[in-house]
């Protein structure tokens, strides 16, 4: 390419960029309201738990109390736990799961902990000093009819207008979904583990 048509090339460039500059200014200058968000992250795929716990940790960075409670699981040392452990003023990390359900083979044990669990979130997402409220893996618990759907939208909805609340879990009733601001789908392309690769410290826990 010689010096005039690189010249044009770049012009062009950034003649499409200033417009797409300007498009996205009309729309931002729209978006002024700011509240707190009902997020779901459900779907096959791996990132459900990992990217709200990214979210997690962006909260910290921003100095904001959050709370954690992991349903189903607890029954592993985690790299998280370790990580939020050292926050101790900005998040409260309660793991009180006792593993899958066909692990346990106890319904009414899983029952009884997923009640204790769930109260754990009720209690935080009525308090407003947390920012953010994580209840991890609630959809299992959910599909498993451990809890009442309509208990769990009724508490969701009267959370503090401010306050960030995150579901994550495969099969988000339909009922969530519609409730919430924000509900990504994690789909899989590939997993290592159908290739025989077991989980691994710091990928999965």
């Amino acid at each position: 390419m010689d010096d005039a048509a690189l010249d044009s090339a770049e012009a062009r460039h950034a003649d499409k960029m200033r417009k797409k500059q300007a498009a996205r200014e009309t729309i931002m200058a729209t978006k002024t309201r700011e509240k707190g968000l009902l997020i779901v992250h459900t779907g096959k795929g791996k990132g459900k738990t990992s990217a709200a716990l990214g979210m997690v940790v962006r909260a910290i960075g921003h100095g904001m109390k959050v709370g954690v409670v992991q349903f189903v699981k607890g029954a592993m040392t985690t790299g998280e736990k370790a990580v939020f452990d050292t926050f101790p003023d900005n998040v409260e990390f309660k793991p009180m799961g006792e593993g899958f359900t066909w692990n346990t083979q106890d319904r009414s044990r899983d029952i009884a902990t997923t009640r204790t669990a769930w109260d754990e979130v009720k209690r935080m997402i009525a308090d407003p000093a947390y920012d953010m409220v994580l209840a991890d893996e609630l959809n299992i618990v959910l599909r498993y009819d451990y809890l009442p759907l309509d208990e769990v939208l009724e508490v969701l909805a009267a959370k503090p207008e401010m306050q960030h609340v995150i579901v994550t879990g495969r099969n988000a009733p339909d009922a969530l979904i519609e409730a919430a601001d924000l509900v990504t789908d994690m789909t899989m392309v590939k997993h290592p583990f159908r290739s025989g690769i077991k989980a691994q410290a710091g990928i999965e826990f």
